[in-house]
């Protein structure tokens, strides 16, 4: 079975499970663990912010940049099919008190004229003030789409302006970079928190940080023990970070171009996939354009033995990954077309 469902099916390589084997370990909340603390100083580095908080996961680390950025009462803003705003269970209410404000964006971005035009200000007395912009690179359920460096650049610019705090979901930032040829901190650091996971195209088994000023983390870490998520010898899986960062960075690049190989040829056989939106490891099918139901397309493709998954209503999506190398490419280049009933096959 080639499983395109997302980059979070990947399985720790045997080199990654022999870093975490001979990990230097220490007491994570006491701050003793050496490993844990290389990767949190590795991951500041990378992310252009003064410290890191690694973390179980990279919905904790949203979760937490929130709670320290914004105030209760207030509003955040993010874009309406962010995964902030789709699938974390209205964690943005529920922990940190903030109502959250879905806005319209192109490819999953939003612009600096929109914040402006949107953002309620103090004093606007019946409105909530907005206290806190998130932005999501690259986009999930836009296909995995890139900001330009640019568009973040004028948009953090425009929040500072307006007293606006912004946080980075950047749970695939380094897809986003790699993409766009630009280096991680060069985005990150235009955040005032950024997280990035670690358990998705990066492949370890689980792991995320959170980065910002030494101010920030010193209240991110108050956050990770009340969100049940400080550890004990984590060094055996912070290692796994390590070597993530170490060999599992500059090879996403092979992802994207067997993205671009399976989203080139599903289109030529008669699959509706729109080609200006494979910008890295996703791609997205409108199965609604040929009539088919997307539950009933994803049992016919899984028939043919290729798992894929949906992102949203009428459509599907094939997520490629370390663990899906060349020949499950072409497998899949056939047995998806031929499942769907497409006019040629490849």
């Amino acid at each position: 079975m080639v499983d395109l469902r997302s980059d979070t099916q990947t399985k720790p390589s045997q080199a990654m499970r022999q870093a975490m084997a001979r990990a230097e370990v220490g007491d994570e909340q006491e701050r003793e663990d050496p490993t844990v603390l290389e990767l949190e100083r590795r991951g500041a580095e990378l992310l252009g912010q003064e410290e890191a908080v690694y973390l179980p996961t990279a919905t904790m680390g949203n979760q937490i940049a929130l709670a320290i950025l914004g105030e209760r009462g207030t509003e955040l803003l993010v874009e309406e099919r962010a995964h902030i705003m789709v699938s974390e269970l209205g964690g943005a209410a529920m922990h940190s008190g903030l109502q959250t404000r879905g806005l319209p964006g192109y490819r999953g971005r939003l612009s600096a004229a929109q914040l402006r035009a949107t953002a309620w200000s103090e004093g606007d007395f019946w409105s909530p003030r907005t206290s806190v912009v998130a932005v999501e690179n690259s986009h999930n359920t836009a296909g995995g789409t890139v900001w330009p460096l640019e568009e973040l650049r004028e948009l953090t610019a425009t929040a500072r302006e307006l007293g606006v705090r912004t946080h980075l979901d950047g749970a695939r930032l380094m897809n986003a970079a790699v993409a766009s040829g630009v280096h991680a901190s060069e985005i990150a650091g235009l955040f005032d928190t950024a997280t990035l996971c670690l358990s998705k195209g990066l492949g370890c088994p689980l792991g995320a940080l959170i980065a910002g000023s030494h101010a920030l983390m010193h209240r991110a870490r108050v956050e990770k023990h009340r969100f049940g998520g400080a550890m004990r010898q984590a060094g055996i899986v912070a290692a796994a970070g390590l070597y993530a960062l170490d060999h599992n960075v500059e090879r996403l690049a092979a992802d994207h171009a067997r993205a671009r190989r399976l989203a080139e040829g599903w289109a030529a056989a008669g699959v509706p996939v729109d080609l200006e939106l494979v910008e890295t490891n996703f791609v997205q099918i409108d199965v609604r354009a040929m009539g088919v139901d997307e539950h009933d397309a994803l049992a016919r493709i899984r028939d043919e033995g290729v798992l894929l998954s949906q992102t949203k209503p009428g459509v599907i999506r094939a997520v490629t990954h370390l663990d899906a190398g060349d020949d499950d490419i072409e497998l899949a280049l056939t047995a998806v077309p031929r499942a769907l009933g497409a006019r040629v096959h490849v």
